[in-house]
């Protein structure tokens, strides 16, 4: 009986009866051990003759110390890759919210409360400012309107936007400091 190591060198020089021989002793072998994990015929056929195609198309190149081994561990390794493809997820996709009716995972009640007294204690901050400097804020801020907008729209020069913006924003980070910090450590 010619050795594996034996089928394998003439593999190498293209000996397509050795590679015959070598199919036969275990595809049966690579068939049982892949169809422990997946229960499925046709599949584990293919990966059986995965396992050789790859084998034959890379001869050249692989070093092989135990055939068995090898094409076992080959084997094992598209099982798991198939496994991961196949994997359902139990997500749901729906078009339109209101007809999922499950429980949400998360309360985001205390965000919505955090959020609604950092938005309150924002406009508290807001209202301190001078009005023309507050309102141009807020259309940058809130309208979403860029400093060439607002110019146009109140009829001043884009710098004095600019200025008045400036001037809001770093009232504000002064203002708003201790919260920033507090944000930071709560993780909001």
């Amino acid at each position: 009986m010619i050795t594996d190591e034996n089928l394998w060198l003439k593999i190498k020089n293209d000996d397509e009866k050795s590679f015959a021989i070598l199919f036969s002793r275990y595809s049966s072998i690579i068939f049982n051990n892949v169809y422990s994990y997946l229960q499925d015929r046709e599949v584990c056929e293919q990966i059986v003759h995965d396992v050789f195609l790859s084998l034959w198309k890379n001869r050249k190149t692989l070093i092989i110390k135990s055939f068995k081994a090898y094409t076992i561990s080959a084997s094992r390794y598209i099982v798991y890759k198939h496994i991961v493809a196949n994997r359902k997820s139990n997500l749901s996709y729906e078009e339109d919210l209101s007809v999922y009716s499950g429980p949400s995972a998360e309360n985001t009640g205390y965000y919505n409360l955090a959020y609604t007294d950092l938005e309150q204690e924002l406009h508290q901050h807001l209202d301190k400012l001078p009005k023309r400097c507050r309102e141009i804020f807020l259309m940058s801020r809130k309208n979403l309107l860029n400093n060439e907008e607002i110019a146009l729209q109140l009829g001043i020069s884009k710098r004095a936007v600019e200025n008045q913006i400036t001037y809001a924003l770093k009232y504000l980070r002064g203002s708003l400091k201790d919260i920033s910090v507090l944000l930071i450590l709560i993780g909001l």
